[in-house]
């Protein structure tokens, strides 16, 4: 439990599900949105971050129109989300539907899962559409820098902003806290969360059974990770198609996606064994309401 002294300065407050840790002075502590962010404070970095996407994108010489919250949630909710599939379906079929789903393409021509692709907007897509093929190459280079799947929707939901690149990079700079762009950050809720020694019990666990799997990592996040990583790799920033691909990187290619499956599989089985229990009974402690003193 989180001791009296710190329990003086924290006060929860409920938003019917959502809820958020601020200060006695009122002013938002630990918010329960990605990166430690309250909604309400979400909804500003979206704003912020998407009209300096645009107006970066004009000075390329590009039109992209600033996404609305609403379609930013979209993409952050398409994370993971095929429709009519359910989360251990997903995760037994696709993995973390990485390198599982890949297929080259920009995402504005994607037609099937494409968490990118729903993040633009309808106008966005349209006006890449209408771009000849090496005006979409240049448009996309100046928007997502060397990785056309980091979308900024995508960056959020994954709370990864270290594969952003181009206008999205830029943006995000102006935004974000430089401590917040690396790829170690560890949101301010979850890092509480780490601290305690349940949890650092539950990781040791989590480390020896993923070992036991035949797979060495230490903490659940570094699993996806790595798999952006190796794909990155392979496919030059994710802008290699399958269709141009050689023999030896298409083997690649399915040794990959035959690594992700495995191993997405057990990290899902381990979470919910060994991490949700525990994360559960710590934040139960921390922020219910009987705690507020």
């Amino acid at each position: 439990m989180i001791g009296r002294l710190l329990l003086k300065f924290l006060i929860v407050i409920f938003f019917g599900v959502n809820f958020c840790v601020v200060s006695f002075a009122g002013k938002p502590s630990v918010g329960t949105e990605e990166f430690g962010l309250t909604s309400r404070q979400l909804v500003k970095y979206v704003e912020k971050v998407e009209a300096l996407i645009s107006a970066c994108m004009r000075e390329q010489g590009f039109q992209y129109i600033a996404a609305d919250y609403r379609t930013i949630r979209k993409g952050m909710s398409a994370d993971k989300n095929i429709k009519g599939v359910s989360e251990d379906e997903f995760i037994d079929k696709y993995g973390f539907g990485l390198s599982t789903l890949y297929t080259g393409e920009p995402p504005q021509l994607a037609s099937g899962y494409s968490p990118a692709k729903a993040g633009l907007g309808r106008k966005n897509i349209e006006i890449f559409k209408n771009l000849s093929p090496s005006d979409r190459t240049a448009y996309n280079r100046s928007l997502f820098g060397e990785n056309s799947s980091a979308s900024f929707a995508v960056a959020l939901e994954t709370e990864n902003l270290s594969f952003s690149g181009g206008c999205t990079l830029k943006a995000t700079k102006q935004v974000f806290k430089p401590e917040q762009l690396k790829s170690s950050y560890y949101n301010p809720k979850d890092a509480l969360i780490s601290k305690d020694k349940r949890m650092k019990k539950a990781v040791a666990h989590y480390s020896r059974e993923m070992r036991k799997a035949g797979f060495n990592y230490n903490h659940p996040d570094e699993v996806e990770l790595d798999i952006r990583k190796r794909l990155a790799a392979l496919t030059s920033g994710s802008t290699l198609p399958v269709k141009k691909m050689a023999p030896a990187q298409l083997a690649a290619l399915k040794k990959l996606q035959e690594y992700e499956r495995r191993v997405a599989k057990k990290n899902f089985q381990f979470v919910e064994e060994i991490f949700d229990p525990v994360e559960a009974k710590i934040e139960e402690e921390w922020f219910s309401s009987k705690n507020v003193q």
